[in-house]
């Protein structure tokens, strides 16, 4: 210890007496600096670019990640490991082809190269090239079988190619490997139910809720076999388990409700149906799924059968009322859609979609005086509601008093000058009303509020048309309309006959011919037809187009005779 010590001090006087003797010189201060940043370079290699690129990842700058990961795979290309990384990174800017044009790099001098072969499975899947997609995927497993999620993304394919032979087969080759995989029971499952093998595909299912009790989708499809198989005691026992588990469920709850009321037990259906509704009041995904279940498919029976259940647990609710209203008016009863609709309260979110829909059943039924009854009131108590004003508007035109139309028309636009809507009902009003004029003064200013509006253009257009003026102008404007809507028959129907009222009679056939396979059959079209076949001198055609013209209800039938009439008495027949 002594002696370390001492060869230890000995040594630094050494150095002290070294450097005292060395000879002196004035040094600067820019030589004793050290040098600035900017003259500063990264050492050239591959491997710091990577690091850098890294980091660059973690603060999210991907446009400098791979910056940064192309100059490394430029300093070492033989690398595939990094033109695979920097595939990756091409992906994430939506660089499809760039990626895969590095991959089939990689994979042209490393052909057994496994990531490489998944990212490009992967590129090709995205791109739903499905058959490039499942060779790179064959050639992955070839190479390294323990690839998990390669299985499950290759019998997908073939699952959806509808080639369940080969889909058995990996996910039978999946088991091999991976004997607990819930994936691989789960989709031999769904593959013998689709071979139509239910006892197969009931074992498999089985082993897969085994393997994963709490997840769904099993019991899900379980639960269909049983129903298939009509074994009452099963479906029971998983609707309940499935409840049980995830008392969230709701589409499950209303399943085993709607299955309780087919079986004759409304007393445990409603008792579901009312703790549904009791939740409703403070979920409002649970109306979700009525509608996404129910109301948008159309299921309007189970829809009643479920919304009257969940009423007995919030009775007064406006959302379920308004719900029920709409499922009784699509099952056709009136009485009680609108039983419904008007228990829709006034600081309901629904209130004026349930006005509206109250107004629009008594229309539908021709009971105009009882929806003018119903919504004048309406409008006096929500003086500012544009829609109601609009409706009851229309409802004046449709019974034909255009003054008291035309006057809560001008009360709307009283408060919406520039309202494109009640501008455009106005128009109809004035036309219906032979006031012509005014009728298109008002299909103007709504073009002028709203350039692209097909309905305006396609109005001023045939009115003109209609009217014999200004022919190349209404022909400017339906072609415009057209623009907007091109496989619009009545606006086809125009443009036919603008051209009529030109003389372009084989023109106008052309669109007018077009406008009835647009419109299966309108009755007026039909009957421009028969002018436009009448005016070519073609009578075998004009009559027939006349008679079909009234079959479909031509409103002027009496026209339309008197058209066939003096066709007739010119040919002499």
């Amino acid at each position: 210890m002594v002696l370390t010590i001492g060869r230890l001090t000995i040594s630094i006087l050494l150095l002290a007496c070294l450097a005292g003797c060395m000879p002196s010189r004035d040094i600067s201060p820019e030589e004793s600096a050290p040098p600035p940043a900017s003259v500063y370079e990264p050492p050239p290699n591959s491997y710091y670019f990577y690091t850098q690129s890294q980091l660059f990842l973690i603060k999210g700058a991907l446009d400098k990640a791979i910056v940064n990961l192309e100059q490394a795979v430029a300093l070492d290309p033989e690398t595939p490991f990094l033109r695979v990384e920097l595939s990756r990174l091409y992906l994430r800017q939506k660089k499809d082809q760039k990626a895969l044009s590095l991959l089939e790099g990689v994979l042209k001098e490393h052909p057994e190269n496994v990531p490489a072969l998944i990212l490009k499975g992967d590129i090709h899947q995205e791109l739903a090239q499905h058959e490039k997609a499942a060779d790179a995927y064959e050639k992955t497993l070839a190479i390294d079988p323990q690839e998990e999620r390669v299985y499950l993304m290759l019998g997908g394919i073939y699952m959806d190619a509808g080639d369940y032979a080969a889909a058995r087969r990996v996910y039978s080759k999946l088991m091999e490997y991976f004997p607990r995989s819930y994936a691989g029971r789960f989709f031999l499952g769904k593959i013998n139910v689709l071979e139509g093998n239910l006892p197969e595909a009931e074992t498999q299912f089985e082993k897969a809720l085994a393997l994963e009790p709490k997840l769904e989708e099993a019991r899900m499809e379980l639960l269909k076999i049983y129903q298939q198989h009509g074994d009452r005691q099963k479906v029971l026992r998983m609707y309940r388990e499935i409840v049980a588990q995830n008392p969230d469920n709701v589409e499950a709850a209303m399943e085993m409700a709607l299955f309780y009321h087919a079986d004759g037990d409304s007393q445990e259906s409603e008792r579901i149906l009312s703790l549904l509704g009791e939740k409703s009041l403070r979920s409002p995904e649970i109306l979700r799924e009525v509608v996404r279940g129910y109301l948008d498919p159309k299921k309007y029976d189970d829809a009643v059968v479920i919304l009257e259940g969940m009423l007995k647990g919030a009775e007064g609710s406006s959302d379920l009322s308004y719900l029920a209203g709409v499922a009784y008016d699509g099952q056709g009863k009136a009485d009680q859609a609108l039983r419904h609709l008007a228990n829709v309260k006034e600081d309901s979110r629904f209130y004026e979609n349930a006005v509206v829909h109250i107004t629009a059943i008594y229309q539908e039924e021709g009971r105009i005086d009882q929806a003018i009854g119903f919504l004048e009131p309406i409008t006096r108590q929500h003086p500012e509601n544009i829609e109601y004003l609009l409706y009851l508007g229309s409802l004046y035109e449709e019974k034909e008093a255009y003054d008291k139309a035309e006057a809560i028309l001008r009360q709307g636009l009283a408060k919406d000058p520039d309202s494109v809507r009640m501008r455009f009902r106005l128009g109809v009003v004035y036309d219906k009303w032979q006031r012509k004029e005014d009728s298109i003064r008002e299909m103007k200013r709504v073009i002028e509020l709203d350039p692209e509006n097909a309905s305006a253009l396609n109005y001023l257009g045939y009115t003109y048309a209609d009217l014999g003026i200004h022919l190349e102008e209404a022909e400017r404007l339906i072609k415009e309309a057209l623009k907007q809507k091109p496989e619009d028959g009545y606006i086809t129907d125009s443009l036919g006959w603008v051209y009529f009222k030109m003389g372009r009679f084989e023109d106008a056939l052309t669109y007018l011919q077009r406008a009835v396979e647009l419109t299966q059959d309108d009755p007026i079209i039909l009957e421009h037809v028969g002018d436009a076949y009448r005016q070519m001198g073609d009578t075998d055609n004009a009559l027939k187009y006349y008679r079909l013209s009234i079959d479909k209800g031509n409103s002027e039938r009496e026209n339309v005779e008197k058209k066939i009439e003096t066709l007739l008495k010119d040919s002499g027949r």
